[in-house]
């Protein structure tokens, strides 16, 4: 299994990011082995689509599941059509967010977070 975690840096210390389609990165972990890999989002500076850009480069990567603060409904629509599950209830950090996914504390969700272009706004 491959979980990604929206980051704003490139190991599991760093701090999330609540944005699913404009986090700077995504570190895609096996929650089994602990092995990761950060991969940096071409979403990020996206104009519009970024969200589904985002979920197109998961599935790609094989990625299972994904840990989000927010995620709009292009960005769901796209992860479900790719079998990727969506967990809100991010820790402070990956770790911490990979360490509640273990203790059953991350929460399956089906819905958007947020209205479309959530991730513009500052």
């Amino acid at each position: 299994m491959k979980m990604a975690v929206c980051s704003q840096g490139t190991d599991i210390d760093s701090q999330v990011d609540s944005r699913f389609g404009r986090c700077p990165y995504f570190v895609i972990v096996d929650p089994e082995t602990g092995r990761s890999e950060a991969v940096p989002n071409p979403g990020v500076s996206a104009s519009g689509g970024a969200g589904v850009q985002s979920a197109q480069l998961l599935s790609g990567r094989g990625v299972d599941a994904i840990a989000v603060g927010n995620v709009g409904p292009n960005a769901v629509a796209t992860l479900a059509a790719a079998g990727i599950k969506v967990y809100t209830g991010l820790g402070a950090t990956v770790k911490e967010t990979i360490d509640r996914y273990h203790a059953g504390r991350l929460v399956l969700c089906s819905n958007p977070t947020v209205t479309p272009h959530h991730g513009l706004r500052v």
